[in-house]
């Protein structure tokens, strides 16, 4: 199956044929030729040449006496972060293109070999997915189970019948010529992290061998042709791998500016994934699919931490994390100091749909991501560049720090425009317009096409990401997860719950008035009173 872009398609009853069509002939990929068209640098060039217009013709205050070190700073940290992005970029170039080819190479030659594993085990969990959806799914486990030809057992983590009968007929129709066995684990208590303790604690029991490989695989994920043998492949090659992460493409049932914004964000996840894979470690083992060693997985402190994972918060005190399962699986190996890497040439295909106009949904993945982000960023942090090694523990608390960084220029700007002259905002709007195509042409190089709404779209995802954070930060027991049944947590009704809400509502607004203030003071947008007039004030 060849990669694809997010297609349209209804979203009413009746919209298999369409799911069927997207899936059967996707998108047709392009070319490095076809994808950098003449009319697509035609149209690059016309950007370029629109914003140098705005630039010699619009008023320019950007260095006003009174507003100059506005300027410095927004352009300090523009120039630190521009340089963090290099230095992702450049790193995603040496893995892309030396590391990771040289990894396939010695992979691809056990394989020819005849080295497989004893068994594959698929790990896959659903909750009333589209039919359409699940066979797809299923189908593509048939069809990557008889590629590798090498025993399997589908064990399925489900919290309805409706699933487990569409796959069950579907098995019982596709897959009687292979040895692929089907285990079906039935949660009594909702939640995706128990339905997978529950299967993983079935395999613990079972006693699978602890070099047997287990595939993590959501119900709305579509394995790619050859996706498992590219990643079995490297367990065989490297006896020290314990995890492996692959590449993403979106599906897209919704409005076009999400599927563009999605399309966006998996291209983002290739240039840092790729960045991160160079140091031996990933920053999130993809709750969508992702490889393991069996090694870790069937013990009970891995089970214990992913089913019941929690964290102790001095406002919240002890909650349970929802969501998030990736971001716990990758903690722990994260504490066994355990080598993930991510398989760029290994495609899953996810399946996304968006109802209404996709803002809710936007702003909803935002808080369980950013959320995830949060809950464990700080305990990530706490292991220590040593255990973690440095590069992989500064990005962690870049994370941290760029919530705050992203919300101080568009603050400055609006400060400066609002205190001395309009004309400021126009200048800031044409930086922006200029820094954010620069950035999105080395995304583009990850993203199937290039989109001139891509330096739009990646502002306002920078910004919208930013405030979720800085929202967040003081709100962590605060989940909501509406793909899964509506599950949510930490929205109780008692006094006690009133009192956190409005500490950590009061603790936002500190934090934000102070850096206002912080930024109006080292800027010089307001003149302080001098020592003596304060003196005076307070004799007098």
């Amino acid at each position: 199956m060849p990669a694809c872009q997010g297609v349209a398609a209804d979203t009413a009853p009746g919209h298999g044929t369409a799911i069927r069509r997207s899936l059967d002939d996707p998108e047709h990929t392009l070319t490095r030729t076809e994808k950098w068209s003449p009319l697509v640098l035609f149209q690059i060039w016309l950007y370029f040449a629109f914003c140098f217009i705005a630039v010699d013709q619009l008023p320019n205050t950007i260095w006003d006496p009174e507003l100059r070190q506005v300027t410095i700073l927004i352009g300090t940290l523009g120039i630190w972060r521009y340089s963090w992005w290099m230095t992702h970029a450049v790193r995603a170039v040496i893995y892309g293109r030396r590391v990771f080819p040289e990894l396939r190479r010695q992979a691809d030659a056990v394989w020819a070999q005849g080295v497989r594993p004893r068994r594959v085990h698929y790990m896959m969990t659903t909750f009333k997915e589209h039919r359409e959806v699940t066979e797809r799914v299923i189908l593509s486990i048939i069809r990557e189970t008889r590629r590798i030809g090498v025993p399997a057992t589908l064990w399925l983590g489900s919290g309805d019948r409706y699933d487990e009968d569409i796959i069950q007929n579907y098995l019982r129709l596709n897959a009687k010529d292979l040895d692929l066995e089907f285990v079906m684990i039935r949660q009594n208590q909702p939640g995706k992290r128990l339905a997978i303790g529950l299967v993983l604690r079935a395999m613990s029991r079972a006693g699978i061998n602890r070099e047997d490989i287990i595939v993590f695989v959501d119900g709305d994920s579509i394995l790619g042709t050859g996706c498992v043998e590219k990643c079995v492949s490297l367990f065989q090659a490297d006896p020290e791998l314990q995890a492996v992460t692959t590449d993403e493409e979106v599906i897209c049932y919704g409005p076009p500016w999400v599927r563009k914004w999605l399309t966006m964000r998996f291209g983002q996840r290739r240039l840092a994934m790729k960045s991160h894979a160079l140091a031996g470690k990933v920053l999130t083992l993809t709750g969508r699919m992702s490889v393991f060693r069996a090694n870790h997985l069937t013990r009970k402190k891995f089970i214990r931490l992913l089913e019941a994972d929690h964290l102790q918060d001095w406002i919240w005190g002890k909650f349970r994390f929802l969501s998030g399962d990736d971001k716990s699986t990758w903690y722990y190996m994260l504490t066994a100091d355990a080598k993930m890497l991510y398989v760029q040439d290994a495609m899953v295909y996810t399946v996304e749909y968006i109802e209404g106009n996709g803002i809710d949904r936007m702003v909803q993945n935002f808080r369980r991501w950013s959320g995830n982000m949060l809950r464990n960023g700080s305990r990530a942090i706490a292991l220590g560049p040593r255990k973690i090694g440095l590069f992989i523990w500064w990005c962690v608390v870049d994370q941290r720090i760029a919530m705050w960084t992203m919300l101080v220029s568009p603050i400055l700007a609006i400060l400066a425009t609002w205190l001395h002259t309009p004309s400021y905002l126009v200048s800031y709007l044409v930086w922006i317009a200029v820094s954010r195509m620069m950035l999105s042409l080395i995304l583009c190089t990850y993203c199937r096409r290039v989109d001139l709404w891509y330096p739009l779209i990646l502002y306002v995802n920078q910004l919208l990401n930013a405030s979720v954070k800085v929202y967040i930060l003081f709100r962590l027991a605060k989940q909501r997860w509406s793909n899964r049944g509506n599950q949510t947590a930490g929205f109780d009704t008692s006094l006690l719950h009133k009192v956190r809400t409005v500490t950590a509502a009061y603790i936002t607004t500190l934090y934000l008035c102070v850096l206002v203030i912080s930024l109006l003071i080292y800027t010089q947008l307001i003149d302080l009173p001098t020592v003596n007039l304060a003196r005076a004030l307070l004799v007098g």
